[in-house]
């Protein structure tokens, strides 16, 4: 994969800069075989096709361009993304030409130099970029880096993704059937959900050091789960750069003060269900079986947290809504 949000990796790899601007342009005439555009991108202003036709995506571009139905002629491997692709969007993805593996310096330029693409879409945060040779990219296609900040901002990521690669109206036609879902679901749980004071514990905490991973609003665990009305009380004590912005890395001897004032707890769970080591070392803790929302049974967990695209992410919604259902019995 290209980054690992492991405590220590998240910290060295996220971004503090803010995605920026959309590509300008576009229409019929521009769409015009040879008619160009400028892109804002994370490299800079990039002269790109207006309607591309031929595209490599790597890194986090490549679940975001497959879902959008976008030219693609060259991938790099996504295994981490792999139990959150559709099935169609699974065949997709393997049957591409794989031309980078799951590192950013696994990149092979003779394999993207043979797709002969007319983009490149470099999805990866910018310290990585470094383990790019992103001149010899630009001497194939131009090159246009689009990389990952704050765990929310996938939804800006993907559409500038999709804009570059001139795949806006699978994109649009994606988003718009995820906010129609999450608004029935915001409905749905309105008499209970907001109410509650929620706490997260995500899944990369670091067992060998003794912490866990508390997630606040706008993390990979709730930023989904807010979009249906949750609210996730509290703040990082000392802010950082990408998810570093909205997760902290405590002692595990921190729970109770870090989770006593939940009404409820949300966790982290992989895609078939179980829970993740980091996440299993929190529960397995006397600490936690002593905090209020837990001896209260308001547990609950949530699959598919790493959503990065919006037909990811309404899996997300599925499995919330499959989670939180016992709060309409309550």
């Amino acid at each position: 994969m290209f980054i690992r949000r492991s405590s220590g990796l998240v910290g060295a790899l996220a971004l503090a800069l803010a995605l920026t601007g959309c590509g300008s342009g576009g229409g019929a005439d521009a769409s015009a075989k040879g008619k160009t555009r400028v892109f804002a991108a994370d490299n800079g202003k990039i002269t790109i096709p207006a309607d591309p036709k031929r595209v490599v995506a790597t890194g986090y571009a490549v679940p975001a361009l497959i879902e959008a139905d976008a030219p693609l002629v060259g991938i790099s491997s996504w295994k981490r993304g792999e139990p959150m692709m559709s099935k169609e969007d699974l065949a997709t993805y393997k049957k591409l030409p794989k031309v980078a593996g799951e590192q950013a310096a696994e990149t092979n330029y003779e394999a993207v130099a043979e797709a002969d693409p007319d983009l490149i879409v470099i999805g990866v945060p910018a310290p990585v970029l470094g383990d790019i040779d992103v001149k010899r990219l630009e001497s194939i296609a131009p090159v246009v880096a689009i990389g990952p900040t704050a765990p929310s901002a996938w939804r800006e990521l993907s559409h500038k993704q999709a804009d570059a690669a001139g795949a806006l109206k699978q994109f649009d036609a994606t988003q718009a059937e995820y906010k129609a879902k999450a608004a029935k679901l915001a409905k749905k749980y309105k008499a209970v959900l907001p109410q509650l004071k929620l706490g997260h514990i995500g899944s990369y905490g670091e067992v060998a050091k003794g912490t866990f991973q508390r997630e606040f609003g706008g993390s990979w665990g709730t930023n989904v789960a807010e979009d249906v009305g949750a609210k996730y009380y509290g703040k990082v004590k000392e802010s950082g750069p990408g998810s570093r912005s909205v997760s902290e890395y405590p002692s595990i001897e921190e729970l109770p003060a870090s989770l006593r004032e939940a009404d409820a707890i949300t966790y982290s769970v992989k895609a078939d269900g179980s829970v993740p080591e980091a996440v299993q070392y929190a529960m397995d803790s006397k600490l936690w079986k002593n905090l209020p929302a837990v001896k209260a049974g308001k547990t609950f967990p949530i699959r598919y947290t790493e959503a990065a695209t919006y037909g990811q992410a309404m899996q997300t919604l599925d499995a919330i809504d499959k989670s939180f259902a016992p709060l309409l019995k309550r």
